[in-house]
């Protein structure tokens, strides 16, 4: 089991080097000037061009990649912010307590609502459950985020008055973006599920077990459940990406100052340093989800461990 979790943390190196890579090349070639927008418009083009100096923008891109890469990974340092003057991790970590917490709950809402939706939908197959269930989820993968957020926020906040329309303070203020942003993902799980359970469902050991006299909630959980599981963990990782994605929009709509509104802002402004390092770091954080999801998956799969153990073994007998 070390030596799986070893090579997938040493597969995070890689990935973490692309996307420094993709998302330094994006902000590159990206159109508009920082100089120019740090100094205003009534700078004169000798004082845009001293500025570009100094701040490195005239070297070649290769000289600037390195440099990046060089102080990402070697001295862990994401920059300085063009428009605040303030180290960009220091921003981000300021802020991520609201990303994480909004991401966290969504997918928890993901998996305690989408998963038990789909093993209704498949227990009741062509049934009117199933039916429902699957309308909820065609909803759920139909309706965008960012419109469901603001029609909740003219229903709940501004006619009815139940709600706190922006903000962050206590549980209420968390209710309506975490609804908006798990939606789909909740959509996603119960029709992963179903499909999971139907094929599972099918299965001759289920078969088994059901002649033997065992419950159906028995046959559910100790059975076709455990065995579904791969499929359903994986669109729980994918769920997490998608969630920490989704507040990009989700704490705009409702002015929550986490990494997505930090990270809009500083798109508007030309401020590239916190738009990377804002990148990065959500990449890191996905990083680590999958990582869970394929140490999970070396527990539900038997096959996963016996393949390393099987390799342990030989290479002792050798």
């Amino acid at each position: 089991m070390g030596r799986y979790i070893l090579k997938r943390l040493l597969w995070m190196i890689p990935v973490m080097l692309g996307i420094a890579v993709l998302i330094f090349s994006i902000m590159y070639i990206c159109p508009g000037d920082p100089a120019a927008s740090m100094l205003g418009t009534g700078a004169t083009q000798v004082q845009i061009e001293a500025k570009r100096e100094e701040m490195g923008l005239n070297d070649p891109y290769i000289v600037r990649l390195g440099r990046y890469l060089c102080d990402v990974f070697l001295h862990f340092d994401l920059g300085t912010s063009y428009m605040y003057g303030t180290p960009v991790i220091d921003g981000l970590m300021e802020r991520m307590q609201y990303t994480l917490v909004i991401a966290l709950s969504c997918m928890l809402m993901q998996i305690l609502i989408g998963t038990p939706l789909g093993i209704i939908a498949a227990t009741h197959r062509n049934g009117i459950a199933d039916r429902i269930c699957m309308f909820i989820a065609m909803l759920g993968v139909s309706i965008p985020a960012f419109w469901l957020a603001l029609m909740m926020v003219v229903v709940f906040a501004v006619n009815l008055g139940w709600l706190p329309a922006f903000g962050v303070g206590g549980f209420k203020y968390y209710i309506m973006p975490c609804l908006a942003n798990c939606l789909a993902g909740v959509a996603t799980q119960a029709r992963q599920t179903r499909s999971s359970m139907l094929e599972v469902i099918r299965s001759d050991y289920v078969t088994t077990a059901k002649a033997k006299g065992l419950s159906e909630r028995s046959v559910l959980l100790k059975h076709a459940l455990p065995n579904a599981l791969i499929p359903i963990i994986t669109i729980v990782g994918n769920g997490m990406g998608m969630m920490l994605g989704g507040t990009v929009v989700i704490e705009n709509v409702f002015s929550i100052p986490g990494i997505g509104s930090y990270m809009t802002s500083a798109i508007n402004s030309r401020d590239y340093p916190i738009v990377m390092g804002g990148v990065l770091l959500l990449g890191l954080i996905f990083s680590l989800i999958m990582l869970l999801v394929d140490v999970v998956y070396a527990f539900v799969d038997p096959r996963i461990k016996a393949q390393y153990e099987g390799k342990k073994r030989r290479k002792s007998h050798a």
